[in-house]
């Protein structure tokens, strides 16, 4: 996963998450900032199609969710990468701190063919601590993935959503020109579907929490894949 939100940059305020994970935001502040412009109202856009059957992004409830989402961070394949496993709260505190933010980082879940199956995180990469370690444009869109089911990985389905991802930016975002990535190094698996999905592997990079690869795909070879 990418470093955490850095507080420094934030011009929103995070509050301390419950083990609930339903404290803090109401529901009219959370739905305007899913509807926010920093990421063009992910909560807004359309499905895509899949090989795998049709595919949506659903911005992340956390008082219908977090439980789902708590289980696959505990997963030893998942959580060797993202490090959040544990109780309830530790997910919960991870996806307050986005959406009580304003509007930078998005989480959703990956519904599949009407399966919630994923968790995605969409941000804002120019914005981010990751943009002290490239040379970031205005707009470059990050985005983080992990697949809940271990029958759901080595098939090819991660390759399909993140080429079903960074078509959703690049249709639903006309200023951003890229779509970035930064899986651990260590995680081929991870780095071979960015690949397979058009990514171009773009350097190697220094973050505070892993050694990263930098993955980037550009709006111009968009339908040339």
């Amino acid at each position: 996963m990418s470093p955490h939100p850095d507080p420094s940059l934030e011009s929103g305020t995070t509050a301390a998450a419950s083990d609930t994970g339903t404290t803090g935001t109401t529901g009219s502040a959370l739905a305007g900032r899913l509807d926010g412009d920093l990421l063009d109202s992910v909560a807004s856009w359309a499905s895509a199609d899949t090989p795998f059957g049709p595919f949506r992004l659903a911005p992340v409830r956390p008082a219908d969710d977090l439980s789902l989402i708590t289980r696959w961070m505990n997963d030893p394949a998942v959580s060797a990468f993202w490090k959040l496993a544990g109780p309830a709260f530790v997910t919960a505190h991870h996806i307050r701190a986005q959406l009580e933010g304003d509007g930078r980082s998005v989480p959703c879940l990956g519904v599949l063919d009407s399966t919630p199956m994923s968790y995605f995180e969409l941000y804002r990469a120019d914005l981010d601590p990751l943009a002290r370690a490239y040379p970031a444009r205005p707009h470059d869109t990050g985005i983080h993935l992990l697949l809940g089911g271990a029958a759901d990985r080595g098939r090819g389905i991660g390759t399909a959503l993140l080429r079903a991802v960074a078509d959703l930016v690049l249709a639903h975002r006309p200023h951003c020109t890229r779509v970035v990535a930064e899986p651990d190094i260590r995680n081929t698996p991870s780095v071979s579907a960015f690949l397979s999905a058009g990514f171009r592997y773009a350097a190697e990079i220094e973050l505070p929490d892993k050694r990263a690869a930098l993955m980037i795909r550009d709006r111009p070879v968009r339908h040339a894949l």
